[in-house]
């Protein structure tokens, strides 16, 4: 156990970003006086922080940034709360895939210099589960790579969770890439590369395996950005992400946040961001070359991890799943007695994502 509570942190997240884009997120944005301390001192620890960042900017040029990538990236993609984590973790005991880790997303500037330091005292500081699924926590398991992103430019979804009044904008812009200039784009490209190129680094991995969910609005542009990628959509039962995603959101919003926001805001934005990134992806998805796609329900792959895993292996011609085999198969096994959070769904909530998600459950063929 850390000796930091999650929902209790006197920073967040920020303190990782180098200091330009720390000022690109929040130049003009409102921080609520409830929150003026918590900004003050990740400001402060940034700007310390970002001092650090040519160290590893010189090692990127002189040893990654003009080597190719041998394989374009496995992308897991899925709303949140879409069983996206589990999936990763299994797929990720294959050491020829590499991955952003837990400490990259804090700081991602400081992986090529400084790790063993600032990573020895990260994991003595963290929380050892997840607040929301108990789902292990630790500073080189997978993880998502939004948070990442979030401190390497100020072009992603992420920000809502410090600004979440802005959180359509962001959703709108760098979410769906529906409003996002060309140069931000551009920025977008480079960024991304440049932490796929350093995650094989540290990772010693030869292909990236991406779960990032915000990826689920950005197929055209991933296709285009890799045209051989190979892409996994996960479905969950609506009922379940609805109230899972609520959850969610609310825990890991606390220590995040620089403003104010409403449960009832954020759950009318979740109503409607959970619709928009499911009909973006349906449109976008003819984009992603045949072969190169497959479609999974959660539950399915829950009860059979193991000979799915297999089967994707084989559907998406990905290498080396019998060299992995030991490993998927120990781990697989080992969380068999996992005990997920079990919802019990209010009629409130029936109602709520009857009314909202009803092209889900029509498509999918969820039922109470």
């Amino acid at each position: 156990m850390g000796l930091l509570e999650f929902s209790k942190l006197p920073i967040n997240t920020l303190v990782g970003a180098d200091w330009k884009t720390f000022n690109q997120i929040t130049k003009g944005r409102t921080i609520d006086q409830a929150y003026q301390g918590k900004y003050r001192l990740t400001k402060a620890v940034c700007r310390l922080l970002s001092t650090l960042k040519p160290l590893q900017d010189k090692r990127y040029e002189k040893l990654l940034a003009n080597q190719p990538l041998e394989h374009d990236p496995v992308f897991i993609l899925g709303h949140w709360r879409s069983g996206t984590t589990f999936m990763h973790n299994v797929f990720s005991c294959d050491k020829h895939f590499g991955y952003n880790t837990t400490y990259q997303t804090v700081f991602p500037h400081l992986m090529m210099w400084g790790q063993p330091f600032f990573k020895k005292n990260m994991s003595w500081l963290m929380p050892d589960k997840r607040p929301t699924d108990n789902m292990e926590l630790a500073v080189d398991l997978p993880q998502e790579e939004e948070f990442a992103l979030a401190n390497m430019m100020p072009y992603t979804y992420y920000n809502f969770w410090f600004l979440p009044k802005h959180m359509q904008e962001y959703a709108d812009k760098y979410l769906l890439f529906d409003d996002i200039s060309d140069e931000e784009l551009k920025v977008f490209e480079e960024t991304f590369t440049k932490l796929i190129k350093i995650s094989l680094w540290n990772t010693h991995g030869t292909q990236f395996l991406s779960k990032n969910p915000p990826h689920t609005g950005r197929v055209k542009e991933l296709v285009k950005m890799f045209p051989n990628a190979k892409f996994i959509y996960l479905m969950r039962n609506p009922y379940t992400v609805f109230e899972s995603t609520r959850s969610f959101f609310t825990n890991t919003i606390q220590p995040l946040k620089l403003q104010d926001i409403s449960n009832e805001q954020l759950q009318e934005n979740i109503l409607s961001i959970y619709a928009k990134l499911y009909h973006k992806y349906e449109a976008d998805k003819k984009y992603i070359p045949e072969g190169n796609l497959v479609e999974v329900k959660f539950e399915d792959y829950e009860k059979n991890a193991f000979d799915l895993t297999q089967e994707i292996y084989q559907k998406l011609s990905i290498p080396g799943f019998d060299e992995a085999r030991p490993a998927i198969e120990a781990y697989v096994n080992k969380k068999k007695g996992y005990k997920k959070n079990q919802y019990q769904y209010k009629p409130e909530t029936v109602k709520l994502v009857e009314k909202n998600w009803s092209f889900a459950l029509d498509q999918w063929g969820y039922k109470l």
